[in-house]
């Protein structure tokens, strides 16, 4: 693919028409500058958006973000939908990690005053959130319980104190999908994921302690409670062991459903089957269930982040070092939602992997207090760069499904990285900078360095200037815990 196959409709958007291959049913818009987009055509993220636009069902365009990279079948930066309930839906256009996101909680705790006690706010934030490949999580529960979390999500750690109505009511879905069904969970994902609710895992997750550097909205900022100069933490992970064995067990039983549904693909590993099929609607009930674990797996890691903020600061300040829910939201996900489509209301399936959703003012699903404003939208840079706090907008809702990107995006394999980027280099050059860092591993380090990521700045600012999302805040990191 080259840039001659575009159509230019902006400076930060792009198309590829239906024209480009006779099997696709609609076509690819791209949100990326040129320079972005050069940078894009040097991965076979773009040939995967082509063959997505291939699925049975697809209304609108499939949409490409900023910060998109290859993925397995569907680029990690796509968003498509399909037709409810005939369309089809697909795992690997939702993605291994389900429901893998993001938390951002907010301090009034300045950062200048934090500083004598950030080392030990860095060491009790690694001891209390377990991380690694395979890590056990702060509980373990029965296989009863188990269940419960599957269906309650985070109103089960609600029930079980580690979370506030506040919290819940700022999450995503309220932290609880309804539709969920434990039972379409196989043993193996329930035996991965029995001890690790709690846990953070290995890879891109994360722990970042930030400090809030630039407000861009001031009344947005306000209503999120977010102050300049103070601190804010990000959990960044997942649904762990047990949605990444859902999607392998559906990934597996789809490769029989499309041969009994007749459904024709340029690539195995875009797999689906009809919603209203049996193996349709089993997906969708265990996919909802590990969205409900990974609810429940940051709402613990958030239980945990206090419990740390609460040792290291509360000797020391009167009040400030609580930590309050900003927003949670998902970036591998797949949503039943009414959007308006070429004039008319469409119920859809929104396959977001690797996109977030960015739902503007008045959207259905928001708290009251972020009514006025939007949803927030929270954009993790990679490791030693800047991370954002976004709002969604009108324009989200009529042009992109209610998405935008969900963070920076991989230029550089993991492979790669670790072979290029010596990790006790990184660790030196980070803490240099005033950066505190707790690793697990430093070749697990090297693989998440900076100059293995897209500059966020750059993805910001074209979902910006493509009006999908629009600016709160700009957060700096000084502290680091990896897996």
């Amino acid at each position: 693919m080259k840039l001659k196959d575009f159509i230019k409709i902006g400076d930060y958007e792009w198309e590829i028409p239906t024209s480009f291959r006779k099997d696709m049913r609609v076509p690819v818009r791209v949100f990326a500058s040129e320079e972005l987009l050069l940078e894009v055509l040097e991965d076979q993220s773009l040939e995967q958006a082509v063959n997505a636009a291939t699925l049975p069902g697809l209304v609108g365009r499939v949409l490409v973000m900023p910060d998109v990279h290859q993925g397995y079948g569907f680029p990690i930066g796509g968003v498509a939908a399909t037709e409810y309930p005939h369309g089809v839906i697909s795992p690997g256009a939702i993605g291994y990690d389900i429901n893998c996101g993001v938390r951002l909680l907010a301090s009034e705790i300045e950062y200048e005053a934090a500083l004598p006690y950030m080392d030990t706010l860095a060491t009790l934030l690694n001891e209390y959130c377990p991380s690694g490949v395979g890590s056990e999580g702060v509980v373990k529960v029965s296989a009863g319980e188990l269940d419960k979390v599957l269906r309650e999500g985070a109103r089960w750690a609600l029930q079980q104190g580690y979370a506030t109505e506040n919290d819940l009511q700022r999450t995503e879905e309220f932290g609880m999908i309804e539709g969920a069904d434990p039972s379409k969970v196989s043993e193996r994902a329930r035996q991965r994921g029995r001890e690790q609710i709690g846990s953070l895992g290995a890879g891109n997750h994360f722990i970042e302690v930030d400090v809030i550097e630039q407000i861009f909205d001031p009344r947005a900022a306000a209503v999120m409670g977010l102050r300049e100069g103070c601190l804010a933490v990000q959990i960044h992970c997942g649904s762990r062991g047990l949605g990444h064995q859902v999607c392998t067990d559906y990934v597996q039983s789809f490769q029989q459903a499309v041969k009994r549904y007749g459904i024709q693909l340029p690539d195995r590993e875009l797999v689906c089957a009809p919603m209203d099929s049996p193996e349709g609607q089993d997906y969708l009930k265990a996919m909802r269930a590990a969205a409900n674990f990974a609810f429940a797996n940051r709402q613990l890691l958030a239980h945990s982040a206090r419990r740390a903020f609460e040792e290291t600061f509360a000797p020391h300040f009167k009040k400030g070092w609580q930590l309050v829910q900003v927003y949670d939201i998902a970036h591998n996900m797949g949503k039943i939602e009414t959007h308006e489509i070429e004039g008319r209301r469409v119920k859809v399936c929104v396959h977001r992997k690797g996109a977030t959703r960015a739902f503007g003012p008045g959207a259905p699903g928001l708290p009251p207090e972020y009514q006025p404003i939007g949803q927030p939208v929270i954009i993790p840079g990679s490791m030693g760069t800047a991370s954002w706090v976004l709002v969604g907008t009108e324009e989200s809702m009529s042009r992109s499904f209610g998405s935008t990107c969900h963070g920076a995006g991989r230029v550089m394999s993991r492979a790669k990285a670790k072979k290029d980027i010596r990790g006790e280099e990184l660790r030196r050059k980070l803490e240099g900078e005033g950066i505190k860092v707790r690793a697990g591993s430093l070749a697990g380090l090297a693989e998440e360095a900076p100059q293995a990521y897209k500059n966020v700045d750059r993805v910001v600012e074209t979902v910006s200037q493509v009006g999908i999302a629009r600016k709160v805040a700009r957060l700096r990191p000084v502290a680091v815990i990896k897996g």
